[in-house]
């Protein structure tokens, strides 16, 4: 028999690995571990969500306890080098929690921790999207800074042009909405990120967020950038 328990799992992954920046899961960011934004944030939101952290790592696996994760496994080494995929993870987590309590979530919510600026009312809102009109997938996006016609390379001649053929040059005003994805939310029934294997399967909602609560970090300037976000959304009193 099934354990019973919250209908939605929010999943955050976080390996002790990184290239780029070590260990950033759990550098200060605003007075806290970085992964603790999203914990919190997990936490907060209206609807009721299992948190669980997938780590490999004993230091992160600790610290995401402190904060009121779920931290039931340590996850395989081999899906915590450069080229695990985080479906692979997500799959993990969910065969094993299946296996071992026998709980099977309806949604799995994926929170990347290096997007420390999403906020409660983001998973909110994902998760009304969501049930509004049964999507398969809510996946968060972030209105694209510039118009892809302004995209050029450098060709082998050593030329300056157009990034795809035939793209001419358009002000801002004139250019097609687009939007990038931000890595903040994805949302999606587990039965189809069971059979799809991605995050992302044809019968997908956009999310819209701001371009302030949609930092990804990658680099040592982006935790500084979200350091001084995260303090001053702190002292203006803002929702997390």
């Amino acid at each position: 028999m099934d354990k019973a328990g919250p209908d939605i799992i929010a999943l955050i992954t976080a390996r002790g690995g990184s290239k780029g920046v070590p260990y950033k899961n759990i550098r200060e960011v605003g007075g806290k571990p970085l992964i603790a934004w999203s914990i919190e944030a997990a936490r907060k939101s209206s609807p009721e969500l299992r948190v669980v952290v997938s780590t490999d790592d004993a230091e992160i696996a600790a610290v995401s306890a402190d904060f009121g994760a779920e931290v039931p496994f340590l996850r395989p080494a081999e899906l915590a080098g450069d080229h695990a995929s985080s479906e692979s993870v997500a799959l993990h987590a969910l065969t094993w929690l299946a296996e071992r309590e026998g709980y099977r979530p309806r949604l799995l919510l994926l929170l990347q921790p290096t997007s420390p600026l999403r906020t409660s009312a983001d998973i909110d809102e994902a998760v009304r999207l969501q049930a509004a009109c049964d999507a398969d997938a809510v996946v968060s996006v972030t209105p694209n800074e510039r118009p892809v016609q302004w995209l050029r390379r450098v060709d082998d001649g050593g030329l300056l042009v157009p990034w795809m053929a035939g793209e001419q040059l358009a002000r801002r005003q004139e250019a097609e909405e687009i939007y990038r994805l931000n890595g903040a939310i994805y949302l999606i029934k587990t039965e189809v990120l069971v059979s799809e294997k991605t995050f992302y399967p044809p019968a997908t909602r956009p999310l819209v967020m701001p371009v302030e609560r949609s930092l990804d970090i990658d680099s040592e300037f982006d935790l500084l950038l979200a350091d001084l976000l995260l303090t001053g959304r702190q002292g203006k009193g803002e929702p997390r």
